[in-house]
């Protein structure tokens, strides 16, 4: 079995690492199928030039099979899943708890909001938190993009603060930039993640390095003080 930590991995062939239910939860942000590569975000929005990205593998052109979800229910106990309204019929489960992300984005043509499936029996819930290019809801500690479906570290501690017990054990199938692993490492939450694109492995490796340090710098100043 693998250890906690974060791999340059297929996260099929990760997950079939794990016994069943060995996660309390899975929080996932995989492929929609809409082709949201990164490649056309130079002709979105109207602020400004819009940053282009490399092409991630895959393109995202298909949203996930049945054997990855069949796979992702297997080892999890409970799951948030980005992006399920582009693909809930594979979902076997129906649910009225979905989390609803508004972005508060503006006159652009990306989405308003972004929605996230849950297992979880409560009810819809929102979170506004502005993510609009050099527009974001924290521009005292903005955050640095370095890739196309980035979503923010306040997003996923949001998610954790109410879905989340201490001790939780993570997974994260689709890594992307690592805002995710940023935030459970604040959260002290121990976690697996999966990215299969080298390029955007390297990246977010970096990115989590960086942002990890730092935290344990401030850490170490609290505890000689």
């Amino acid at each position: 079995m693998l250890d906690f930590g974060y791999y340059n991995l297929d996260c099929m062939q990760g997950m079939r690492e794990f016994p069943d239910k060995y996660f309390d939860l899975a929080v996932v942000d995989p492929p929609y199928g809409i082709g949201e590569s990164g490649s056309k975000n130079h002709t979105r929005g109207c602020l400004g030039t819009s940053k282009d990205y490399e092409p991630f593998l895959g393109n995202d052109l298909k949203a996930p099979n049945k054997e990855y979800f069949d796979e992702l229910f297997r080892v999890s106990k409970n799951q948030i899943i980005f992006g399920a309204n582009h693909f809930i019929s594979k979902i076997p489960y129906d649910s009225h708890c979905w989390i609803v992300w508004d972005k508060d984005n503006g006159d652009t043509d990306f989405a308003d909001c972004e929605l996230a499936w849950t297992s979880f029996s409560t009810a819809v819930r929102r979170i506004r938190y502005r993510w609009n290019g050099m527009l974001q809801e924290n521009m005292k500690n903005k955050e640095y993009r370095i890739h196309p479906t980035q979503k923010p570290i306040a997003l996923y501690e949001w998610i954790l603060s109410r879905y989340a017990k201490d001790g939780d054990i993570i997974l994260d199938t689709h890594v992307g930039s690592a805002s995710s692993l940023i935030a459970y490492h604040n959260t002290n939450h121990k976690y697996v993640g999966f990215e299969l694109d080298e390029h955007y492995y390297e990246l977010s490796k970096k990115r989590l390095e960086q942002e990890t340090a730092q935290m344990n710098i401030f850490e170490f100043l609290e505890e000689v003080q």
